[in-house]
């Protein structure tokens, strides 16, 4: 990776604990050998589990931080700890320039406020929005956002989501100008809240913002591979995904019991092997994992909670490469060209 930027890692982070945290970081960089890594939490942990990562230790330096957000902290006690904890001091390294991106797989309520206290939403920019690459039939993957920092959201909110997600689709899928769509409860014109209505309306009239509307779509076609950017408010974002990754499991779930129930079944396994570890692969959320807040003035990514080393590693691909592309830049620049009818 050319121009490979330093990092911030919330070390302490997540459901798996640091060892867990420290493989992933160090599997990234043998993927990308240029990235080096500020690794903030307790020291004296972090030093003795570095012993089993030498080469991660020789491009890494431990940022002492006392304290950790628990995933039971409220927004408002993760601010008033901000300055002591592993998350803020490494959303903290983004704001001083220490660092290009900071990554967590902590809180998420807790980041993003921290990361919206700390680094501020970019000018033009009414509220930021977690966004995330996701898996389709067709032949690249989809961005889709708000997926939950938003509950309610205006008009102007979500051509704004829509500017930002065609954005990083031009970086995550070189799609020099993305297809973007508005998850509705129908494709007629008249369907949806005012604000998805009056949204639509802008976004038709958007051949300035270098992205192409294709209307609505309903959340039975998210994966049909027909879209590249998914624009919805927080709740309904959530509630997707959340639902996605649920039928995700099932489907794995329910192919393991019906391989597993009888000899002719374990047989018929072995036959089918290679396509059902193919789409067990596909399914899987590590190879997925690592949504970012865009709109604010640093990149602030965060990585699911419960991610495997492999999972850790591929959020912190996705920081790295959107620090190397200049993703604030890029849509500073595509805002500029948002007229004043989002208003």
């Amino acid at each position: 990776m050319a121009d490979a930027p330093r990092l911030a890692i919330d070390a302490m982070g997540g459901d798996e604990g640091l060892a867990v945290m420290l493989r992933g970081v160090a599997l990234a960089r043998r993927r990308w050998p240029g990235l080096t890594f500020d690794l903030v939490g307790d020291e004296k942990a972090i030093s003795a589990a570095l012993e089993n990562h030498p080469n991660l230790k020789a491009n890494s330096q431990i940022i002492h931080a006392p304290e950790v957000i628990s995933g039971n902290d409220k927004a408002a006690q993760a601010i008033r700890k901000a300055k002591t904890t592993s998350m803020g001091i490494a959303i903290d390294r983004v704001k001083q320039g220490l660092a290009g991106a900071a990554v967590s797989a902590g809180n998420t309520g807790a980041l993003m406020s921290m990361a919206k206290l700390s680094l501020r939403t970019m000018p033009g920019i009414d509220r930021p929005a977690l966004a995330a690459l996701l898996p389709s039939l067709g032949q690249t993957d989809f961005v889709m956002l708000d997926l939950g920092a938003n509950t309610e959201c205006a008009a102007r909110n979500l051509v704004e989501f829509g500017v930002m997600g065609a954005a990083y689709a031009r970086i995550a899928l070189g799609i020099e100008r993305p297809r973007v769509s508005l998850l509705n409860i129908g494709t007629e014109d008249l369907k949806g809240t005012d604000a998805i209505r009056d949204a639509a309306s802008i976004l038709r009239d958007s051949d300035h913002l270098q992205l192409t509307f294709m209307g609505f779509i309903e959340g039975d076609k998210l994966s049909r591979g027909e879209t590249d950017v998914v624009i919805c408010d927080g709740f309904s974002g959530n509630i997707a995904l959340k639902t996605m990754e649920g039928t995700a499991r099932f489907v794995t779930d329910l192919l393991r019991r019906a391989f597993t129930s009888s000899i002719r079944s374990k047989f018929g396994f072995l036959i089918s092997r290679p396509a059902t570890e193919l789409m067990r692969h596909h399914l899987d959320p590590n190879n997925h994992n690592g949504a970012v807040f865009l709109g604010l003035n640093g990149v602030v990514v965060k990585s699911h909670g419960s991610a495997t080393d492999y999972g850790v590693a591929n959020a912190i691909g996705v920081a790295a490469k959107l620090v190397a592309e200049n993703i604030t830049s890029r849509i500073t620049d595509d805002l500029a060209n948002v007229k004043d009818a989002s208003e």
